[in-house]
């Protein structure tokens, strides 16, 4: 018999810590959705405005529209929003975005973060993978000062990373997932916190090839699933190293999602899925 899933504790909270609106519902949002419906609390927030994605809106417009879309999405997911803070193509690994990542971790202080994957297509990505390390590796020093202040958190934080858009790094490579969940009961609310989104279809169509956004989603959620062989649409995560973060078993999320969790036995040389 396969283990019961294990409740949140208390207050217990996932954040989720993204580029641009519409990141974490191309990516996260399936897991988001999950842990939330097993009491834990969702936290939802983008670096960007996402302000350079338009043809044909000005960046001030932009951003206002891409919040509102990513503001209504939230609320679908039913997570806590927290508000951008740069723009797109402005995240840099640099001191101020750092302090102000640290602050939100320092606020919510997770059990789970969800970010970006360290290989990716796209710098945004891959600079919000290292902020967020970075930014949860300082959450309980007292001498690191964040913007604003925020008391340091002492507790244990796991770090997973999502798989990049079309599951390959910069160089083409595929990126193979350590765990496989299981997404196919909340893939349509996903998929209505996708399409609220609404500004980006015409953006991601005449950018990057996708004729349509939500059956991009689609596509990616299923091509993971068939990994797993017995999901019709699943997310893909790796498990950052635990040293400065947690004791060297944890994995809160498996042990919260453990009949949707399938270990992918070309992963790391895993030999059988527990």
């Amino acid at each position: 018999m396969g283990r019961a899933p294990q409740l949140a504790a208390p207050g217990q909270a996932v954040l989720a810590i993204a580029a641009h609106p519409d990141d974490i519902e191309f990516l996260m949002a399936g897991t988001l959705l999950l842990l939330a419906r097993r009491g834990w609390r969702a936290h939802y927030f983008n670096l960007s405005s996402g302000n350079c994605g338009s043809m044909n809106q000005g960046p001030a417009a932009t951003r206002r529209i891409r919040r509102k879309e990513a503001q209504c999405a939230c609320k679908k997911l039913g997570a806590q929003w927290h508000a951008d803070f740069l723009d797109d193509l402005e995240i840099f690994y640099a001191d101020h975005a750092l302090r102000r990542i640290a602050a939100v971790i320092r606020e919510v202080a997770p059990r789970i973060i969800l970010t970006h994957s360290p290989q990716d297509y796209m710098e945004d990505h891959m600079a919000t993978c290292r902020l967020t390390v970075s930014a949860a590796f300082v959450r309980g020093m007292p001498n690191y000062r964040t913007v604003p202040r925020r008391a340091p958190q002492s507790g244990e934080v796991t770090i997973y990373h999502s798989l990049p858009h079309g599951l390959r790094d910069q160089l083409r490579q595929p990126i193979q997932p350590e765990l496989l969940i299981d997404t196919t009961s909340v893939h349509e609310v996903k998929r209505a916190a996708l399409a609220a989104h609404q500004s980006q279809k015409e953006w991601l169509d005449a950018t990057q090839g996708m004729e349509s956004y939500l059956l991009a989603m689609d596509a990616m959620s299923e091509e993971v699933a068939r990994k797993a062989g017995k999901f019709r649409h699943a997310e893909g995560w790796r498990r950052h190293s635990h040293l400065g973060f947690s004791v060297a078993d944890a994995d809160p999320l498996r042990a919260a999602l453990p009949e949707l969790c399938i270990l992918n036995p070309e992963y790391e040389g895993i030999s059988s899925c527990a």
